[in-house]
């Protein structure tokens, strides 16, 4: 198969890029002929390395261009990305090549779509966040820390401030996603979408076409088989990620000075500050590379996702059950998908200081904290999310796409 995998960075910047990527590589290591269609270098070795044939624009991303007016231009109808996918498509048949959309709100913009519909290339698009519904990516009121259910682009939706920047930010965002709507063709322009939780497909699905055809695919982690973390034996509970407001950083951090049990952020972020405020005994360790993060992760007793958002589907939480780590996750987000409430982990009431304190004193059980991290171990390796496994599932996908276009 053509194989065209579409996302904002042609290296890792977050979650969906991670997976996009070592996606990319393992199709091509399959012999597919994958190309990569991205905006923002640098390209990373490991894609220099494989047999992916990327393009990628050299662009800014939209939040880092120091030319404003054209960071916002770009945001909006990105026109060099899209002469580049109509160069990509151009000697390639829409009977044989297959269209995989990833990221496209940091730097691409939806102005990518239209070659591909017009010339009735199958495309499948990948929903690792909520931008083809929502504004803000995310349904959530950030000014107030709650998530917003109100209907995306009704006017009570356009008068509400819930983006970081401002108001006026929030009106830029308003105005992209009825250009994506419009002439982008997101999401009515597409049929195929990949979902990487039921948790977010239920979200999604009011806001996507009736005829939409679901995808489980989940994400990928990389982290090997070994012997369970042995949890008992460890104090210190953990979180794994970004630490902002969205995220719950602070609410952990409280909630841990409260309940006197250590903690450890394995991440940085806006928050960091506050973090310390609240939880002055609390160890900020910042970014590092995988190795480091799991190995931090491999001293931790349990666990702790307490995000305030919905997310899509978290990784950490994975990564610490393929080590033998429960999980303490909000009930209130996809993370839940993941944890069977008393059986691999806990679940929290979202944004509840109280309960989650009350929570984390559970797994102060030694034999409680075992049990669960066990369970959580053995339910991950029986359905691993390996590489093998991914490229596997998305081989599926492709072929029952493209035999649904030429039948």
């Amino acid at each position: 198969m053509h194989v065209v995998i579409v996302n904002d960075f042609a290296h890792v910047e977050g979650g969906a890029s991670h997976v996009a990527l070592l996606g990319a590589i393992g199709l091509a290591s399959r012999g597919h002929d994958v190309t990569l269609l991205a905006a923002v270098g640098p390209i990373m070795p490991e894609l220099r390395a494989s047999r992916v044939r990327v393009v990628c624009a050299a662009q800014h991303q939209i939040a880092q261009d120091p030319k404003r007016l054209r960071a916002m231009v770009q945001g909006w109808w990105n026109l060099r990305a899209r002469r580049l996918m109509e160069s990509i498509l151009a000697d390639r048949d829409p009977r044989t090549t297959i269209v995989h959309l990833h990221g496209w709100t940091k730097a691409l913009s939806s102005s990518v779509v239209g070659p591909v519909l017009r010339r009735q290339f199958p495309l499948v698009c990948t929903l690792n966040d909520y931008f083809t519904a929502c504004p803000n990516g995310g349904f959530f009121v950030y000014p107030k820390g709650h998530v917003c259910r109100l209907t995306p682009m009704t006017s009570a939706c356009i008068l509400t401030q819930c983006d970081k920047r401002g108001y006026g930010h929030k009106l830029w965002r308003v105005a992209r996603q009825g250009v994506q709507r419009r002439w982008g063709m997101i999401p009515k322009g597409i049929r195929h979408f990949v979902v990487v939780s039921e948790f977010s497909r239920r979200i999604l699905a009011p806001y996507l076409p009736h005829d939409a055809v679901w995808h489980d695919v989940p994400n990928v982690i990389d982290v090997p088989r070994a012997t369970p973390i042995a949890v008992e034996r460890n104090a210190t509970y953990a979180m794994v990620g970004r630490l902002s407001r969205e995220k719950g950083a602070a609410l952990l951090a409280q909630a841990a000075e409260q309940s006197g049990h250590p903690l450890v952020f394995i991440g940085d972020g806006e928050c960091r500050d506050e973090v310390n405020r609240v939880n002055p005994r609390a160890v900020v360790t910042g970014w590092g590379p995988t190795s480091e993060v799991l190995e931090r992760l491999r001293q931790a007793r349990a666990l702790v996702f307490p995000s305030l958002w919905y997310e899509a589907q978290p990784l950490a939480v994975r990564e610490a059950a393929a080590l033998g780590i429960p999980a303490i996750v909000s009930d209130g987000c996809a993370a839940r998908d993941e944890v069977a409430d008393g059986v691999t982990g806990l679940w929290f009431r979202s944004g509840d200081v109280n309960d989650l304190a009350a929570k984390m004193s559970v797994l102060n059980d030694d034999e409680t904290v075992r049990r669960l991290g066990r369970a959580a171990y053995e339910r991950y390796w029986a359905h691993p999310a390996t590489m093998d496994d991914h490229v596997s599932r998305l081989e599926a996908v492709y072929r029952q796409v493209l035999e649904k276009r030429i039948s």
